[in-house]
């Protein structure tokens, strides 16, 4: 301990829990991290477990989620533009304004822990403009600045869904015409929401038993954790269980539910990083018989996937390779999964930055690069086999666009319907007939897209 306090020396009167909050939103902004990747670093960093470690999660994740909502406040308490504030000084009052209005945080704690963090690390002078800035947002309650800030949802309902929850406007409108209107408000609210933190059992290696918390509705291999640290759990700590949100389980559940005509021995996952997936998939193979190979084109997602597959019985190779140009023999698999990089849209509970990270413009690359992928998967199944086409985005030119493109150019190709394959799971069918559509405000998930695809010729 003595050593972190060394590496993070505290400030005299900044709390250091407020001050790893900061240091989370500096590296979120400047090394575009990812809040989950670099939260647990910065906790050990400044020494911070239990309480102490759950409020500066919550303060980062938090304030990050509900960043459009109060900017739009603060520009309302601001003499000039918000783009034009110190970016430090910036983040240092949306974390102001979460404790203000989104947790119990007496509001002269708020405010003076607030104006030690700017006064650190900025100036006297930044210390009192935000001194003066949240005593402005202090005297009203966030329905109240809503009120203010957020035009007549009748008027402009794509700004006022951006302002009230939180979201690009942009975004609004890809997920309304994913979604559709009456559920948007909805969806928008459970983005906002702290995702639940759900363990899965790899089969064979651990069960459901062994985990703690209540059993997930859908996924037979999965746990809802009510609390703690999941890496205390005995199972996790030693590989034979994981954390994985339920609507990821569900697409290995699927994808090894497939029926396949003929052998059904060699599985490959065309894009397995982070490794997840891949470790529940070589874990239901090894119970037949068969073997995964996990394919990662980066190599230090590779890594990730090499430290999720250690010690598990399934896997036949962990490959570094483009999935546009895999390495491997044509018609030399019987199921391919295709968990294809994506806008991440349907994964704004667990990474709130991609909200503020992703923009419109990057949707016509993903999409090419998801339809080449699917297209390398359906070179590489044997007639008969499958492949399942997955991705954490409702957006409909990467769902149902993607699905379309690829049955208009491989004629070799059909369409399976996959909705019986969750019989136990409700209202989850997707944009194409057959297609599969997880949602965050119906099912608790990710909003994980699912389409399965065999090759007929």
């Amino acid at each position: 301990m003595a050593d972190v306090q060394a590496r993070r020396p505290a400030r005299p009167g900044v709390d250091p829990v407020r001050l790893a909050a900061l240091e989370v939103l500096k590296s979120v902004r400047v090394d575009d991290a990812y809040t989950n990747l670099v939260l647990p670093s910065v906790l050990r960093d400044f020494g911070l477990s239990g309480r102490d470690a759950a409020f500066a999660t919550e303060l980062v994740s938090g304030t990050i989620r509900r960043r459009g909502t109060y900017d739009a406040i603060l520009a309302a308490c601001i003499d000039r533009p918000v783009s034009k504030v110190e970016a430090k000084v910036l983040d240092a009052m949306r974390l102001g304004c979460h404790q203000l209005l989104s947790m119990r945080v007496p509001a002269h704690a708020a405010i003076s822990t607030t104006v030690d963090l700017v006064r650190a690390k900025g100036s006297s002078g930044a210390g009192g403009f935000a001194n003066a800035v949240l005593r402005r947002v202090a005297q009203q309650d966030l329905a109240a600045w809503l009120g203010q800030v957020a035009p007549d949802p009748r008027v402009a309902p794509t700004r006022y869904a951006s302002i009230a929850y939180s979201h690009p406007r942009w975004v609004v409108d890809e997920l309304r015409s994913a979604v559709g209107a009456e559920e948007l408000f909805d969806l928008l609210a459970a983005d906002n929401e702290p995702p639940r933190v759900t363990l899965v059992a790899r089969p064979g290696r651990s069960t459901r038993d062994e985990l703690p918390g209540e059993p997930t509705p859908y996924s037979p291999f999965g746990s809802v954790l009510a609390g703690g640290d999941p890496g205390e759990v005995a199972a996790v700590a030693g590989g034979r269980a994981g954390v994985q949100d339920e609507g990821s389980q569900l697409v290995a559940v699927v994808m090894a539910a497939a029926t396949v005509e003929g052998r059904d021995e060699r599985w490959l996952d065309l894009c397995a990083g982070p490794g997840g997936k891949a470790a529940l998939l070589a874990a239901l193979a090894a119970q037949r018989g068969a073997g995964l190979v996990a394919s990662e084109r980066q190599e230090h997602r590779a890594g990730l996937v090499r430290r999720s597959l250690r010690g598990a019985d399934g896997v036949t190779g962990i490959v570094t390779a483009d999935g546009t140009v895999p390495p491997y023999r044509a018609a030399s698999f019987d199921r391919v999964l295709v968990d294809a990089p994506c806008t991440g849209l349907g994964a704004l509970r667990r990474r709130p930055e991609a909200r503020w990270r992703r923009r419109a413009d990057d949707l016509l690359g993903l999409v090419l690069l998801q339809r080449r992928l699917v297209s390398a998967a359906i070179g590489l199944v044997r007639p008969g086999g499958v492949v399942l086409y997955a991705t954490c985005s409702p957006v409909l030119s990467e769902t149902r666009g993607v699905v379309g493109s690829v049955l208009e150019t491989h004629p070799d190709v059909r369409l399976e319907d996959a909705v019986p394959l969750l019989p136990g799971v409700p209202r989850c069918a997707g944009p194409v007939p057959g297609t599969i559509q997880l949602w965050p405000h119906r099912h608790g998930t990710d909003a994980m897209f699912m389409a399965l695809l065999r090759r007929t010729g």
